[in-house]
């Protein structure tokens, strides 16, 4: 059975899809741990009601990136999961960490990349008037949000619309396509080969499969 560690900074409602996906019997995978930089991180008490193990590794002030890596490296080598699942982490793993677990670690993130890489892709979709918005799931590279998409599902801006409800109609999205990719990890449906990803041995085109819910 596929094993992951879910990595998370926040609310962890992604975790919880998860969670609750595994339970339903619609994800064949095991949580080996749920990891935080945050001590105070609402994820883990959700992975804790779960009965998953949960690490907090928080940063020391003026510690260098490379070297938070190395603890949250240390903590991976010693629990060894098939997949890296980040899960609203709101750190940005260095250059050494992503080479190491290469293929290993996947991302969602909220908007149809390669548009709006980073935060605040809600604002941006209403104040560039966007007709459309949605989710991506990437393998994380070395270039923030910028590794290979493996799925995307989309939804429709409405003039109505507001950063508040863009936020909670992508998140409906994200708790349906996060569980779905992570079984295709679990099946050995889906890999990465030379930057691509493969599906089913197809290579998929640069913005992933497109999912429709």
């Amino acid at each position: 059975m596929l094993s992951i560690v879910v990595l998370i900074s926040g609310n962890g409602s992604n975790l919880q899809a998860i969670i609750d996906a595994i339970e339903d019997n619609k994800l064949h995978a095991k949580i080996k741990a749920v990891i935080s930089d945050k001590e105070e991180a609402y994820g883990l008490e959700r992975a804790r009601n779960a009965g998953i193990a949960t690490f907090v590794i928080t940063a020391t002030k003026g510690e260098p990136r490379e070297a938070y890596d190395e603890r949250l490296r240390s903590l991976f080598i010693e629990q060894n999961p098939d997949l890296i699942v980040l899960a609203g982490f709101m750190r940005i793993l260095s250059n050494q960490f992503v080479r190491y677990f290469s293929g290993k670690i996947i991302n969602i993130h909220p908007s149809l990349l390669p548009k709006y890489r980073g935060l605040h892709t809600h604002e941006q979709v209403i104040a560039n008037k966007d007709t459309e918005h949605g989710v991506s799931i990437h393998f994380v590279s070395e270039e923030l949000d910028g590794g290979a998409i493996i799925a995307q599902t989309k939804i429709d801006v409405k003039k109505s619309d507001t950063v508040a409800t863009l936020k909670k109609r992508i998140h409906s999205k994200e708790h349906k396509l996060y569980p779905q990719v992570i079984d295709w990890f679990a099946l050995g449906r889906v890999h990465l080969h030379n930057e691509t990803v493969m599906l089913d041995d197809i290579k998929l085109p640069e913005q992933g499969l497109q999912v429709k819910f």
